[in-house]
Order: C-alpha cells, then structure tokens, then sequence
C-alpha cells in the first residue's frame, strides 16, 4: 500500500487517540467512567447508538453482503423504528428515571439477585462474542491485504484497542463515535463516487442489470420460517431483536442512561429510528455498485488472497485452468451487460430481451466457476471458504486512487476501535457493578471500583480477541454477529417484557429465562430449523408464556422506577 495510505490512517488513530485520552482526564469515578455523570448531549448519544452498530463489521461484512445478496438484508431493520417508539415510553423512562448502572440492577428490584445475575451473564456471553467479531472484522482486511497471520492481525488491532479503553471512559467513547460517523459516510460517499465516475454505461442501465440479477429486490413477502431476511421477520423478529438490543443490552442502554433526561434519551433513540434504514440501505447499495463495477472490470476468482494463493500452489494446472473458464465468461458477462445498455439506448425490446438471456446466462456460468473455485478452496485450506468479508478491502486496495484507500482504511479501523470499545466499557460495567459490586465487595472506595473496571476491561479485550480468530472464518461478519445476538436477545427481552406484567413473580422470571434460552438452544441446532431471526420472537414468547403460567394467581412485586 502506497506510504500517502499509511500517512492518513496514522495521521487519523493518533487523533482518535489523543483526543480520546484528552477527554478521560478528571474521571476518577465510576459514574463518570461508566456513564460521564449522566451528562452528555441527546444528539452526542443519538451518534453513538448509530456508531456502535456501524462498526467495521458494517464497512467489511454488509457492504460484501450487498455485492453477494443485493438489498434483501435492510428488512433486517424494519423493526427499528417500532422499536424505538414502544422503548420511549416503556423501558427507557423506567431505567433512566430508577438510576441504575447496568439494565439489570432493576431485575434485582423488580424480581430477585439471581434473575439479575443469570441476565447479566447471559449478556456477557452475548456481548463477549460480539465484540470478537468487531475486532474480526478489520483483521481479516489486514490479513487480506498483507498475508499476515489472522491471529498477528487479531493482536494488532485488539491490544491498542484494549489499552485505548482501559484507560478511557464512556465519555471518551462518545465522542470518538461522533467523530467515527463523519469518517464512515467520508469513505463511503468517495467509493460512490469513484464506482459512478468508473462505471462504462450510464447508471440506470447499470442499476438495470442489477435487477436483473434480483440484487436491488428489497421487499419479500413470503411467511417462511427457514428464510432470514423477509418483511415479516425484519417487521416481527427484527422488532423483537432491536427492542431487546436497544432495550436490554448493555451496550446500548448504557448510551442513553448518559443522557441528561428521559427527553434527551429518547430523542437520541429516535435519530438512530429516523437514520438507520437510509444509511443501512446506502451500505448496501455500494456493494451492489461494486458488484456492478465486477461485471464490466475483471474480478478475483477468490477475493480472499491467501486462499487464492493457497489453492494456487497446491494445483496450479486445476486453478489456472478455473482462471481461463472464469475470464471467458466473465468476458462473455461483459459483452452481454454492453449489450443490454445498448438496446435499452435504442429503445430495442426484442435485443434488450436477448441481451438480458446471454447476461443471465453469462452470470449463471460466473457463479458456477466461483463455486467451484470456493470449493476448492475449503478443500486445501480447511476452512471456510465464504469470501464475502474480502470482496470491499480487495475492491479498496485494487482501485481506489492513493490517499482514498487510506481513508477507508481509517474509517474501518475507527469504526473498530469505537465500536470495540464501546462493547468492552459495557462489559466492564455489567462485570463490575452486577458481579464484583454485588457478589464480591459491595463496599469500596470509587478508586477501588476504578482500578476493577479497567482490570475487567483488559480481560474482556483478551476475551474478544480470542473469539476473533475464530469468527472471521464463520463467513458474512453482519450475520455472525446478529446470530450471537439473536441466540440470547429474544429471551433477555423476556425477562423485562415479565418485569412490566404486575403479577409476574421471581420463580417465574427466572424459570422462564432458562426454558426460553433451552428453546432457543432446541431451534438453532434444527428442532425444528428456523431462520435465526425468529429466534428472538421464539425466546421472548417462551419466557414471556413460562413465566406468567408459573406466576398462577399471586402478584409479584409491581414495576418502580
């Protein structure tokens, strides 16, 4: 990578850096390192909610998503805007206004010390997992781009991320996402740019193309419980998950609980509502550009570099010849989509009709030869061979002009780093205030409970680095980390939608919260198989039915604030 790259991503973190260590000075408790005395700006933490969700997994695994699947993934968020409206006038006036920590301190309240602790846990495993996959995310662009080992990668980017945090504070994180939002639309607004400026045909025949290919499809309708990303499991299981995401987890009600009132937190909900689908969508569609930009400009055979060298040196003739069968029908693919905008500017159906076969067909062959190719490679290599998370850095590095391709490397790894950082202040809250504060010592000094927090930081970063190596090999990075989510939100949620009902009692909370996640357990191991999404739905249902059935007629302690 030219030096004029390298200039701009150091020049970029030692700000982040500096200023971030700026902002921590005078913190020497644990409401201003966990929650900057409940004082920042709605419209500070309304960024901060939408960049600790547009990480590098966003930059590297949705915009790779848009290329392979198109625009089908934004139903993921179609429950975002419902979900936000029924938090504003439930959950977040009852923790903002109790003057909690942690999410889980109003369970202790509401039902009893093992409901709260058993939530947080299962938190903790949720969010641990999480933030191994953020920090995967910007190893495999380096591991992609250098040939590095993937676990040197790992350590690279997640040991300056953790002593980053140690030592800074909620406060610091905030306003390094609001700088992370600015970089992130600079980077993807320049890939736009320079997609349109290169592409041979005019956009609305490239765009036409696309659709061809099913990739600017957004809407589907069906009802199949097998399928991931429909209407109805954005619109139903999506607002299940964002409600308990956004409700429940830690890392997310920790941003609104710094907020200065109910109104500021709820305003600062209500931006990520407004602005989330937009900005998802537009993600989305520079995947769709640049797999646009593949049809007309050669691609790799495999995006991922170390498995195409890998493949290489272990069958040079096979691979080769899979290059020459790729090149040829890539050619053809080419031909074909000229072809197309040719018609369409003649206003010629019958030769449009017939481009648009050979373009199908063409594509049809594309994929085959990819297919094989990928096989082949998890084959040699042992691992999986889904490239997906590769096709954006290999797109950045190839073609973007010098200086343009710094700035997407910036923006991922500031997108890491706040993201990253974000998920580990979190975990090191529910850690410190739901175990340590509450099991182990609950009486300490604010310097005590300080040095804790930062110990429990350090471990959680160790933590997450060693779920990195692992799921960087697990394939979309955008889907690995809503599958960890979605295998303990819906049954989290349970719990608070049961702390709402008057009658719900503590046996119940607790009874339930164990069925719903055995339930969950039973339907991702294919009992019976349902698409991941649903499982949110699954969860909170179970706990929700279990814990009012065993609840009977006895009414439990009623919701305070």
């Amino acid at each position: 990578m030219h030096w004029i790259n390298w200039v701009v991503v150091a020049s970029y973190l030692t700000y982040v850096v500096w200023d971030g260590l700026r902002r921590t000075k005078g913190t020497t408790n644990i409401e201003g390192y966990f929650l900057a005395n409940r004082n920042l700006p709605w419209w500070a933490v309304g960024l901060s909610v939408m960049a600790t969700q547009l990480s590098a997994v966003t930059l590297i695994g949705t915009t790779g998503q848009g290329a392979t699947d198109g625009l089908r993934f934004v139903q993921f968020y179609f429950g975002l805007p419902l979900a936000m409206v029924i938090l504003g006038v439930t959950l977040v006036p009852f923790l903002h206004g109790a003057k909690v920590y942690t999410a889980y301190e109003y369970l202790e309240r509401r039902f009893d010390a093992k409901t709260r602790s058993l939530t947080s846990f299962l938190f903790l495993m949720s969010r641990g997992m999480s933030a191994g996959t953020i920090i995967a995310a910007p190893a495999v662009v380096f591991s992609a781009i250098f040939g590095w080992d993937l676990t040197w990668s790992v350590a690279l980017i997640g040991v300056p991320t953790v002593l980053y945090t140690v030592l800074g504070g909620v406060q610091a994180v905030t306003w390094a996402d609001v700088k992370q939002m600015v970089v992130i639309v600079t980077a993807l607004a320049a890939i736009v740019i320079v997609l349109l400026l290169r592409m041979p045909v005019p956009l609305d025949d490239a765009l036409h193309l696309a659709g061809a290919t099913g990739r600017l499809q957004v809407f589907d309708f069906s009802f199949n419980f097998t399928e991931t990303y429909t209407f109805w499991s954005g619109v139903l299981g999506g607002t299940f998950l964002m409600l308990s995401y956004f409700g429940t987890d830690q890392s997310q009600v920790q941003r609104y609980l710094t907020a200065r009132s109910v109104d500021e937190a709820r305003s600062s909900l209500l931006m990520s509502a407004y602005w989330k689908i937009p900005l998802q969508a537009l993600v989305l569609l520079v995947g769709v550009l640049v797999f646009l930009f593949y049809l007309f400009q050669a691609p790799p055979l495999l995006y991922n570099p170390a498995h195409e060298r890998q493949v290489r040196d272990a069958s040079p003739v096979e691979y080769a010849a899979l290059e020459q069968r790729y090149a040829t029908a890539g050619g053809e693919r080419d031909q074909a989509a000229r072809n197309v905008s040719s018609a369409r500017a003649a206003n010629d159906a019958p030769a449009q009709a017939r481009a648009l076969d050979d373009f199908r067909a063409a594509e049809a062959t594309v994929n085959t030869v990819r297919t094989e190719a990928l096989t082949r490679a998890a084959d040699v290599t042992g691992q999986s061979s889904r490239d997906v998370n590769y096709i954006i850095p290999r797109f950045v590095l190839d073609h973007l002009p010098i200086g343009m391709a710094g700035v997407f490397l910036a923006a991922v790894l500031a997108a890491a780093m706040s993201s990253i950082a974000a998920e580990l202040n979190s975990l090191s809250t529910a850690t410190v205030v739901d175990f340590y504060q509450r099991w182990v010592r609950p009486e300490g000094t604010d310097a005590h409970f300080l040095a804790v927090s930062k110990i429990s930081t350090a471990i959680w970063g160790a933590f997450a680095c060693v779920v990195a190596t692992y799921a960087a090999t697990l394939g979309s990075l955008i889907e690995v980390v809503n599958r960890f989510g979605s295998f303990f939100y819906g049954s989290i949620l349970g719990v608070f939608l049961l702390a709402m009902i008057p009658r719900a009692r503590a046996l119940g909370a607790f009874v339930g919260l164990l069925t719903g996640m055995g339930t969950v357990a039973a339907v991702s191991f294919g009992l019976p198989e349902v698409s991941f999404l649903w499982h949110n739905v699954i969860g909170a249902v179970t706990v929700v039915g279990v814990g009012v059935l065993l609840s009977g007629g006895e009414r439990g302690t009623a919701p305070t604030s």
